[in-house]
C-alpha cells in the first residue's frame, strides 16, 4: 500500500524512506552488503571523496503499474554505465549482477513509498559509489562505499510540459578526452556556477559547446539535447564528451522502430540551430523537456514549435516512452525489470 502523500505537490526533492542498501570495498573485495535504516554517512576528514572527488552515481525510477506491480526501466544499463564510470576514476566497479540484486532489495524494502499508478509520481532511485578510504597524497583511495537510497518524487511537469529557454554558456562543461562521458559528481559540480548565471539571466539551463573549438553543440549541465530538422528527422548531437544517456538511447529506438522517424546521430554545429523546427532536453527526471528558444549572446534562436507547448515530434516521443514506462504500451524485450 502506497504512503498517503500529496504526490502532486511533493516536488523533485529528498524524502527519507525506510531502508537503503550499503556495501563496502576493502582489501580488494566487496562485502556481502546489507540494508540499513541509517541515512547518515560517516567519513574520516581525509576520506578520498572529500579530498579528490572520487565519486560516481546513477539515477533511475521505480514505477507502479495499473495492476499494482512495480517495475524499473532498463536498470541493466545503469549498472553497466556506473561500472564503467567507476573504472574511469580508478574505483572498483560494483558488479553488474549485484547492482540489480541490490536494486531489487532496496525497492522491495521501500515498497510502500512507490507512488500509486496515475499519480504522475515515481520512486526515484539513487545508486552511488565514493572513496571512503583515507588518502592525503593524490592517488586512488583503498576503500570504497556503494549505496542506494530512494525517495518519492512528484510529477516533473505540473500542468503539462511548458517549453523552457536555454542560453549558450561561455564556460566549458567537459574537456576533450576528459570526464564528460562518465556520470561523476565532479562533472555536475563544474556546471553549477554557469547554471546560476543562466538562472539569474532568466534562463532555465545552459547549453554547452565543445571545449576544443566551440563550434558544436554538446549538452546541458544535466541533460542531453535533441533536435528536429526541417525534414522531420530527429537529430542527436554526437561527441565523445557527451554523457551516454539511457533516456536518449531509448528515445532513439522509439523514434526509429516505433514511430518510424528517421534519426541522425552526428556532430551538430551551433550555426545549424536556427534551421531546426523543434528542440528538447532528455533525461530520467522529465523524459523530455521541450525547449522553445536558445539565446546565443545577442542572437535569439526561436524554434517554430514555440514557447506555448511541445513540438509535435517531441510530444510523440515523450508520450510513447511514458506509455512504455507506465506499462500502457508493450516494451521492447529487456526494457522492463519486474521487481514485485
Amino acid at each position: 500500500m502506497a504512503k498517503n502523500l500529496d504526490y502532486a505537490n511533493i516536488g523533485f526533492a529528498y524524502h527519507k524512506t525506510d531502508k537503503r542498501y550499503i556495501s563496502y570495498w576493502k582489501e580488494g573485495a566487496w562485502d556481502a552488503g546489507c540494508l540499513s535504516e541509517d541515512s547518515n554517512v560517516v567519513l574520516n576528514e581525509s576520506a578520498g571523496i572529500l579530498q579528490y572527488c572520487q565519486q560516481v552515481f546513477e539515477g533511475l525510477k521505480a514505477y507502479r503499474w495499473k495492476d499494482g506491480s512495480i517495475v524499473c526501466f532498463r536498470p541493466d544499463m545503469n549498472a553497466e554505465r556506473m561500472f564503467h564510470s567507476a573504472e574511469f576514476l580508478e574505483m572498483p566497479g560494483f558488479p553488474r549482477d549485484r547492482f540489480l540484486e541490490a536494486l531489487d532489495e532496496t525497492v522491495k524494502a521501500n515498497v510502500d513509498w512507490v507512488p500509486p499508478f496515475g499519480s504522475g509520481a515515481t520512486l526515484y532511485i539513487r545508486p552511488y559509489e565514493f572513496a571512503s578510504g583515507i588518502v592525503i597524497g593524490v592517488k586512488p583511495a583503498d576503500e570504497y562505499t556503494f549505496r542506494i537510497f530512494t525517495t518519492p518524487v512528484g510529477p516533473y511537469f505540473k500542468g503539462g510540459a511548458v517549453p523552457i529557454a536555454l542560453m549558450i554558456s561561455d564556460f566549458d562543461r567537459a574537456a576533450p578526452h576528459g570526464t564528460g562521458a562518465i556520470k561523476a559528481g565532479l562533472n555536475y559540480a563544474m556546471s553549477l556556477h554557469s547554471h546560476e548565471i543562466a538562472v539569474e539571466k532568466g534562463f532555465t539551463e545552459n547549453l554547452y559547446l565543445d571545449a576544443g573549438k566551440r563550434e558544436f553543440v554538446e549538452e546541458t549541465g544535466g541533460a542531453n539535447v535533441l533536435f528536429v530538422d526541417e525534414k522531420d528527422r530527429l537529430v542527436v548531437p554526437k561527441s565523445d564528451s557527451i554523457l551516454p544517456s539511457i533516456t536518449r538511447k531509448s528515445l532513439i529506438y522509439v523514434a526509429e522502430h516505433i514511430l518510424h522517424i528517421p534519426v541522425e546521430e552526428r556532430a551538430v554545429r551551433l550555426e545549424e540551430l536556427k534551421s531546426f523546427k523543434e528542440c528538447g532536453l532528455c533525461g530520467t527526471a522529465a523524459v523530455i523537456s521541450p525547449v522553445g528558444k536558445i539565446q546565443n549572446h545577442e542572437e535569439e534562436i526561436c524554434f517554430p514549435s514555440g514557447m506555448e507547448k511541445p513540438g509535435k515530434i517531441m510530444d510523440e516521443l515523450y508520450r510513447t516512452l511514458i506509455a512504455i514506462q507506465d506499462g500502457e504500451m508493450e516494451a521492447p524485450e529487456g526494457w522492463i525489470r519486474h521487481i514485485q
